[in-house]
């Protein structure tokens, strides 16, 4: 029996609004990617980004219009030049790992990792507020080994000293969202370095960084918003320490695997992120950070429900999926 692709749209409430700096959101809408053979079935999970461009029914259109090449027994690497990098070939992609493990017997683990996964400490993400609404969540996730906090305002600095002070035992990554600007971010920086920040996130929108190349880093910098896949790093070697890997952006585990590896060569430091999604997201992400520097996959954590079943979160560990869940 040939291949079959179904896709479907699905929503999942969060437990609160989650906000950033280009606006908040109540629910995390995906589009779920199907693939079966011969009774086996691999699934993928994106999260359609409207920051670039995308809907969730457009998202949806694009998977559908795969759905022959996938009878007619598309690959993996055959994805890779038919559809450009982003969430609807990141599902895809996904579901055919998924599928791939499925029929032969072998875990995903088994092929994309170099060693044997384990739990991995994640960041937990506290939204953009008020400075005392957000040093509060800072304060309840204080036991946590790493917070990622959301800024991007054009003054930051009592939110940075509230969050610092309030998860004194905690490493910090800033994430501005692109909403610093030339104006702001020396003083941003040199606060940040003065409160022991660990990493600073997109501080600056695409394509308008060039102030990085010339400024002094006193905390390391990493991209998020400005780079997408394997073609975009070595143009941003002057600018950025580190760059954020995101399925959704890459379109896939396949294209993040080969990224992660330049990305080492080329010297940038890694981390491992996602958007708002299900377990069914995060899982090829955790088997991806097995050896980032840093990982943020708590998007589960953030929803009023998950799949079931879903990935297990301990502490600050997420661990690898089931093949039940993923892979």
């Amino acid at each position: 029996m040939p291949r079959q692709l179904t896709a479907t749209i699905d929503s999942f409430p969060l437990t609160r609004a989650f906000n950033i700096s280009r606006g908040a959101k109540t629910a995390a809408d995906v589009v779920t990617c199907t693939i079966t053979e011969n009774g086996a079935v691999g699934r993928g999970e994106c999260v359609p980004y409207n920051r670039y461009g995308e809907t969730v029914e457009g998202v949806l259109e694009a998977i559908n219009a795969y759905a022959g090449a996938i009878a007619d027994g598309a690959t993996r690497d055959d994805l890779q030049t038919a559809m450009k990098p982003g969430a609807a070939r990141n599902a895809i992609d996904c579901a055919l790992w998924d599928l791939e493990a499925k029929l032969s017997g072998k875990r995903v683990s088994s092929m994309a990792c170099r060693i044997l996964p384990r739990p991995v400490p994640t960041a937990v993400t506290i939204s953009l507020g008020e400075p005392a609404d957000m040093a509060d969540e800072a304060r309840a996730h204080s036991a946590q080994k790493l917070l990622k906090v959301k800024v991007g305002t054009s003054d930051d600095r009592a939110r940075m000293h509230a969050v610092a002070a309030a998860a004194r035992g905690a490493d910090i990554i800033l994430d501005a969202n692109e909403g610093w600007d030339e104006s702001n971010i020396r003083e941003h920086l040199l606060l940040a370095a003065e409160l022991h920040i660990s990493l600073i996130e997109q501080p600056m929108p695409a394509g308008k960084d060039g102030i990085l190349a010339r400024i002094p880093h006193p905390v390391p910098i990493c991209a998020d918003e400005s780079v997408h896949t394997l073609a975009d790093l070595a143009k941003l070697s002057d600018r950025y320490d580190a760059i954020n890997i995101k399925l959704d952006k890459t379109g896939g585990l396949t294209e993040a695997l080969l990224m992660r590896d330049r990305a080492r060569e080329l010297g940038f430091g890694v981390m491992v992120g996602c958007m708002v999604g299900t377990s069914l997201a995060m899982a090829p992400a955790v088997l991806l950070a097995q050896d980032a520097d840093w990982v943020d996959l708590d998007g589960p954590l953030l929803l009023a429900r998950d799949r079931t079943p879903g990935l297990t979160y301990a502490g600050s560990l997420v661990s690898p999926p089931t093949p039940e869940l993923w892979g």
